[in-house]
């Protein structure tokens, strides 16, 4: 069990994690059905499912471009940890739970389950033919929020999909950043990504725009929700802007040593937090009860 973690780098899984969250009790609120327990558990399953079989499929497939890259030559499976086969099988095991574990919810999401599963998927072949593979992951995490919602409400609605559209460019824009690394070594390998395409200044400018309609994204279900938001969410709207800035401030085009913490460390706070103040303010401003 700790391989296939590491394998999927399951403490990734708070970027889209708390917006699966946000989607969720998005839901809740937006109809009068009570709190279900079981819906929950099954939704964080999807979740899980979906992120490992997306993870796993991306390491066996990218397993001997990661052999050639100094960078990445430790990851499990070219370091011997984790066999092809095994990550493979890892992948449908998952996959098929995905599926099986939307028929229980409603039917809506078990007929999107396969185009949920072709997006993640699709997303680990994109580098070795287009530099928008940056925003091919934002879309396979933007399904997280939307995707929980349909869950429960078995519908689409407007404010879960902006918050989509906020962890798309907000995805994009930080795996952006995090391509930096590989300018040099995707340029040798012929493989696409923005850095790549346009420079590390220019592709750090691309992000700054995208980080931008992220922020926007937070901000306008205050304009479209059904109800009112409070301090807590202005609070978590606030800290979440303050964190894309200031993983601008981290990296800079003739300084890159700092993109693992503007990666990991100041998204993984941003989305925790943001979501921590939107579930605070919904439980102090409606009649929730768990």
């Amino acid at each position: 069990m700790k391989k296939y973690f590491s394998l999927v780098l399951f403490a990734h899984s708070v970027f889209a994690l708390p917006f699966a969250l946000i989607g969720f009790f998005l839901g809740v609120i937006s109809t009068p059905n009570p709190f279900n327990w079981m819906l929950f558990v099954q939704v964080l399953l999807c979740m899980i499912f979906a992120r490992n079989s997306a993870m796993a499929f991306n390491r066996f497939l990218d397993r001997k471009i990661d052999a050639r890259n100094p960078r990445t030559q430790m990851r499990d499976i070219p370091s011997g940890k984790v066999s092809s086969n095994e990550a493979l099988i890892f992948v449908i095991i998952n996959c098929i739970l995905f599926i099986i574990t939307t028929f229980f919810i409603n039917s809506l999401c078990f007929y999107l389950s396969p185009v949920a599963l072709f997006v993640v998927l699709f997303y680990s072949y994109t580098k070795r033919f287009t530099a928008l593979c940056h925003l091919v992951l934002g879309l396979g995490l933007s399904l997280a929020p939307i995707g929980a919602y349909i869950a429960v409400t078995g519908a689409f609605s407007i404010v879960p999909v902006l918050y989509s559209f906020a962890v798309l460019f907000w995805v994009s824009g930080f795996d952006i950043i995090y391509a930096l690394q590989d300018e040099a070594f995707d340029k040798g390998e012929e493989l696409h990504s923005i850095p790549a395409a346009l420079g590390i200044k220019n592709a750090l400018r691309l992000s700054v725009v995208l980080h931008t309609l992220s922020a926007l994204c937070v901000v306008l279900p205050i304009f479209y929700a059904a109800f009112s938001f409070g301090y807590f969410y202005y609070i978590g709207v606030i800290f979440f802007c303050f964190m894309l800035i200031y993983q601008h401030l981290l990296v800079k085009p003739n300084d890159i040593s700092k993109v693992n913490r503007a990666f990991a460390t100041t998204n993984g706070f941003a989305s925790v937090i943001f979501a921590a103040c939107f579930l605070i303010d919904v439980f102090l401003r409606t009649n929730f009860n768990l």
